[in-house]
């Protein structure tokens, strides 16, 4: 989800899109449960999940097991150069139901003290976005600008088993605190130098919009010529029950300009917020 506003405090006049994240993956339905048969004979309890994969899977089934969830997303995107910073916040409220598949969003977006109101549906292949008092605009899913303002922590768990399938040294599986944590990092390194996993591309995905709008103002830096200085990407999962708690994606990009680096960053956090039971339906009179 992003915004387009003005960097007055950089050197070079930029106009630069702003704030984003997204996911892609649909949950399957399946429910865990034990098996009982007759008297006397014992009883099978599913195996404890044990791999990164296997607190996946259960994941997967305890967030297909309801119709639909709430989360309260919150993001911030920023570029900063020669020690000054221009940013843009977001908030908003998602509701993600399953069967049939379909995703809500009701926000708004701050920028230089001012807030934007920002709504977006997604129902089946198409994507309807509603900025201020703008009309409402409408495309493919797939598409890049699209999937860059969708906030979906249920298809981040299809996200996260790509990593795994990818490299299973990408992601870390830990159980501290009372939760269950997967995560991947990634320290500074040429952008290029990992622009072929998962995790990377849906950084680069993100930046995009922001690195076009830089190269007209003037900065020739290519893609190959980045540095992603940050990558961290946490998926919390509770231990009893499987349930997504919540997810983080935060990057940092240096982007060379002039002999210095202009750092975009993101960070974006979602928390659930339990059991949406309702139906997501367009308004009346959008098509």
């Amino acid at each position: 989800m992003r915004v387009n506003y003005r960097l007055a405090a950089l050197i070079i006049p930029l106009s630069v899109s702003l704030i984003g994240c997204s996911a892609e993956g649909e949950p399957t339905e399946s429910v865990e449960s034990a098996e009982s048969t007759s008297p006397g004979v014992k009883t099978t309890e599913p195996a404890k999940p044990v791999t990164a994969a296997d607190f996946l899977d259960r994941a997967e089934e305890a967030m297909a097991a309801q119709g639909g969830w709430t989360f309260a997303v919150k993001g911030s995107e920023s570029l900063v150069f020669q020690g000054q910073t221009s940013a843009a916040s977001y908030e908003a409220t998602v509701r993600r139901t399953q069967a049939p598949a379909a995703f809500h969003s009701s926000g708004s977006v701050i920028s230089k003290g001012k807030r934007k109101p920002e709504e977006i549906f997604a129902i089946g292949a198409t994507q309807y976005v509603k900025e201020g008092g703008d009309a409402w605009k409408h495309g493919p899913v797939s598409d890049p600008d699209m999937k860059n303002k969708v906030e979906d922590p249920v298809a981040v768990i299809g996200e996260f088993r790509k990593y795994v399938q990818e490299s299973g040294d990408d992601v870390t599986l830990t159980k501290e605190g009372g939760k269950v944590r997967l995560q991947v990092r990634s320290g500074s390194r040429k952008l290029s130098e990992v622009r072929d996993r998962s995790f990377a591309e849906k950084a680069v995905r993100e930046l995009k919009p922001t690195l076009k709008q830089l190269q007209k103002a003037g900065v020739s830096a290519t893609e190959d010529q980045l540095t992603l200085s940050r990558l961290e990407e946490t998926l919390i999962l509770d231990p009893e029950t499987y349930r997504v708690e919540s997810h983080r994606f935060r990057f940092d990009v240096l982007i060379p300009y002039g002999g210095q680096d202009i750092t975009y960053g993101q960070d974006v956090n979602e928390e659930n917020r339990g059991v949406f039971d309702g139906d997501i339906e367009l308004p009346a009179g959008v098509n």
